[in-house]
């Protein structure tokens, strides 16, 4: 006789089924994470699985660690050099335009009979952040890129409105309990959380590196401990001085991303695996929550697709343009981050929190949610690639490429790394050899990947377009000889 199933085996399960679906999801086109929750609902109440799971107030803690090591992962693999140019918009972005898309979401939530006119923002709340990082994994599944300062500004607005989001969703629950509109204390709370979880980004970000540096761990295979621990710090210490702690893991990876340090590159490659194992735990957890047979039903349905289109066509786009009214971005570059506003795991985890309170729509509220991602992430994610070729934005992607060597910085390296460099047609050092690079003593170039073949490149080997280049020296001259080689060649008629 069977002895009942081991809970180690279950989730070893869950875990294999999920790692085959993120690899199947490139093949069938569809959104990995649409995956990973369609296996939390198999495994479900309703599912073949048939495991009971109702326990809001857990999932929403779950989904808050998850999202603090996902949002630190994704600072630390964004590069300020390209943030920097777009770092204006990107803030007006991810503050006043998901305050916008709230509150104009709410305006027609509000007339409908199920809402009262709190409800209705709330409700704009809880959807009013995107996941653009979902944009590009949906991108490269299909072979297409965006051209431009696009991918940075849009990578930037996912890493930071969810702050906003979450203030915005927990000053309407505390709204729901007061009498009037706190927008006093609305206003100093938004200012407070934002400051302080800035400021603490940046200096446990500082902090982190100058410990790094100085506290030399003499077993390598430590420093991911070390990681956890920065993550965990920096979120716990800005939460409980009021500040938004998700806004300083993600300001705190961005330092650490630019800073010097030993064992950098293997931090950086087990934060993105970490990142990618709590990203697969969250939507589990969030997929064990809900009841499909609950979401399948005719109410649910018609508010979940007015609340999508709604959304997709007006909300989004109107405070999308708003934000944007200003800027350098043309309307088409302003109608693709209209539709690149998907909806994520954010929504479904926010839509716990009316759960915990045991707000009396709640449950229906949460359904509600669970349809509209599904809707969001299927339709616009579906159609991401058309629209970048309809609107003349899309650009080739290139095939990621696997480097035989991986340098890090080590006790004995210093400050040496290495970065890849793509040169293109109209780069200044295309066409020049090797030795006309005149680079300062202490870089070279390590490899050449030119198509299918990787070259070790000698004084005479000339430079191509499509050529990338693997360079290895001082991060500080790393950085102004890429600019060199990748500045653009002025063209007259």
């Amino acid at each position: 006789m069977l002895r009942t199933i081991d809970p180690f085996l279950v989730a070893g399960l869950l875990f294999f089924m999920s790692l085959v679906a993120g690899t199947l999801s490139e093949k069938i086109k569809v959104p990995a994470l649409i995956l990973f929750l369609a296996i939390g609902m198999f495994a479900g109440v309703d599912g073949p699985g048939g495991l009971y799971f109702n326990d809001a107030e857990a999932a929403n803690n779950v989904g808050t660690l998850a999202l603090a090591f996902i949002l630190f992962s994704g600072g630390f693999q964004t590069r300020w050099e390209d943030v920097k140019p777009i770092v204006t918009q990107g803030v007006v972005l991810s503050t006043l335009g998901v305050f916008f898309t709230a509150v104009i979401m709410a305006i027609p939530l509000a007339m409908l009979p199920q809402f009262t006119y709190k409800d209705a923002f709330l409700l704009g709340s809880i959807i009013s952040s995107t996941d653009a990082a979902a944009v590009f994994s949906i991108l490269r599944t299909q072979k297409v890129g965006v051209k431009g300062a696009l991918k940075p500004l849009l990578e930037f607005e996912s890493g930071s409105n969810d702050p906003m989001a979450v203030f915005l969703t927990i000053t309407a629950i505390n709204w729901l309990n007061s009498p009037e509109v706190p927008l006093f204390d609305m206003a100093i709370k938004f200012v407070i959380q934002m400051a302080a979880g800035g400021a603490m980004g940046l200096i446990m970000g500082r902090l982190a590196c100058y410990a790094i540096k100085k506290l030399k761990v003499s077993n390598e295979a430590l420093y991911p401990v070390w990681g956890i621990c920065i993550v965990l710090t920096t979120f716990g210490i800005t939460e409980t001085v009021y500040g938004n702690g998700y806004l300083a893991v993600y300001i705190c990876g961005i330092v650490m991303g630019g800073g010097d340090f030993l064992y950098k590159y293997s931090l950086q490659r087990f934060h993105e695996g970490f990142a990618w194992l709590m990203q697969i735990i969250m939507f589990l957890v969030l997929g064990l929550l809900v009841t499909p047979t609950e979401i399948i039903n005719v109410p649910v349905i018609k508010t979940g697709m007015f609340i999508s289109f709604f959304l997709m066509f007006i909300a989004r786009p109107v405070a999308t343009f708003i934000c944007t009214i200003f800027s350098r971005f043309n309307v088409r570059e302003k109608l693709f981050v209209s539709w690149t506003g998907l909806r994520g795991a954010v929504p479904i985890i926010l839509a716990t929190y009316p759960l915990t309170e045991g707000h009396p729509q709640a449950k229906y509220m949460f359904n509600v949610i669970f349809f509209v991602v599904l809707t969001s992430v299927m339709i616009q994610g579906k159609t991401l690639a058309y629209a970048a070729k309809l609107l003349k934005l899309d650009a080739v992607v290139r095939e990621a490429r696997t480097w035989t060597l991986n340098f890090d910085i080590t006790p004995a390296s210093g400050t040496d790394e290495t970065r890849e460099v793509d040169l293109s047609n109209d780069s200044a050092a295309v066409g020049l050899s090797v030795k006309d690079l005149r680079f300062p003593e202490g870089v070279t170039i390590l490899l050449i990947n030119r198509g299918d073949k990787y070259m070790i490149p000698k004084g005479g080997t000339v430079l191509q377009d499509g050529d990338t280049l693997l360079l290895f020296g001082d991060r500080a001259k790393l950085s102004d000889i890429e600019k060199n080689l990748t500045k653009r060649i002025e063209h007259t008629n």
